[in-house]
């Protein structure tokens, strides 16, 4: 994985992201999926505005089993332990952060709550 984004495995998912006291986006990927890896310096620059959490399918696959993860890339926006939005697949930074811009609004709400 390059850059600083975090990496998050089965034993820290609950902690790192559901439990976070902060809104996280999630990246699901895998090491062999060119889109992820096109995706990532996208992912990291958008980190200046959120964290970013990475999963690696292939080494935990339950945590995408249980968000339903069937094609990755696949971005989710966590805040207060609630998915709030999902992006499937690779897209041009502008539309990542047009996304960004209208679910982002909705997890501060859920953290002011």
């Amino acid at each position: 994985m390059a850059g600083n984004l975090s990496e998050v495995t089965d034993a820290t998912f609950q902690a790192e992201v559901i439990e976070s006291d902060q809104p996280v986006l999630v990246d699901f990927w895998a090491p062999w999926c060119r889109p992820c890896k096109a995706l990532e310096p996208i992912l990291g620059e958008l980190e200046e505005r959120v964290p970013v959490a990475k999963v690696n399918i292939d080494e935990h696959p339950a945590i995408a089993g249980r968000y339903d993860v069937l094609s990755i890339p696949t971005v989710m926006l966590f805040a207060q332990g609630e998915r709030l939005g999902t992006l499937v697949g690779l897209r041009p930074r502008a539309h990542v952060e047009r996304w960004l811009d209208e679910v982002l609004p909705a997890a501060e709400l859920e953290i002011d709550a």
